[in-house]
């Protein structure tokens, strides 16, 4: 897999609104905190704290304040590892994680504090691209929402929850992993335009 600038790209979101500039993590940065904390933002470290937004609820406020020492993110060979750091759980949802346990693919997974889990695997995915690469440009085009973890914070969402999209909660962060997007996109390249135009009746 081709190493990328950056392994991952981090988008903050306060209910369904992004708030500040999408965070980029270093190839050199093996492991960044992402925290509820006021101080400058560096190279492993993503402040929530400083971040404004006028359209912010009490609820959005409360929860802020609940982050605290937030989640780590760890890229190991090939490999990403959430952490919760803070005293309160994180919750993930992770389509790649979910497929290796045989879960449903939009499970949601509750990290308590002071535990950490596997969220992706970039053999899994090198496995998944060849497996689906007979079925076409669609099924490749597919595998970019694989590229994409979803994590909030205090609050969760989904089946399980009151809350039933991520888009209800009231910070949450979007992983976007550079990596496997960059093969997904080299497969495309590889393959051509797709005979039939993708459309949401494809």
């Amino acid at each position: 897999m081709e190493p990328q600038p950056y392994w991952c790209s981090l988008s903050y979101y306060e209910m369904k609104q992004r708030v500040g500039e999408m965070f980029h993590v270093g190839c050199n940065v093996r492991s960044v905190i992402i925290d509820g904390y006021t101080d400058p933002s560096s190279g492993d470290r993503f402040c929530l704290g400083i971040l404004s937004n006028i359209n912010r609820t009490s609820e959005i406020e409360m929860t802020r304040h609940y982050i605290g020492k937030g989640l780590m993110l760890t890229y190991e060979n090939g490999e990403v590892y959430a952490e919760c750091l803070s005293e309160n759980p994180i919750f993930v949802q992770s389509p790649i994680c979910n497929m290796s346990y045989d879960w449903h693919i939009a499970t949601v997974v509750k990290i308590p504090p002071k535990n950490r889990l596997k969220i992706f695997d970039e053999k899994d995915f090198v496995k998944i691209a060849n497996d689906n690469v007979h079925q076409g440009y669609e099924a490749i085009y597919a595998l970019t929402r694989l590229c994409t973890i979803r994590i909030s914070f205090v609050k969760g969402w989904g089946a399980e929850y009151r809350r039933q999209t991520v888009l209800n909660t009231p910070c949450w962060i979007e992983v976007h992993l550079n990596n496997p997007l960059k093969l997904t996109d080299n497969i495309l390249m590889k393959m051509g335009s797709p005979k039939v135009k993708c459309t949401s009746f494809s």
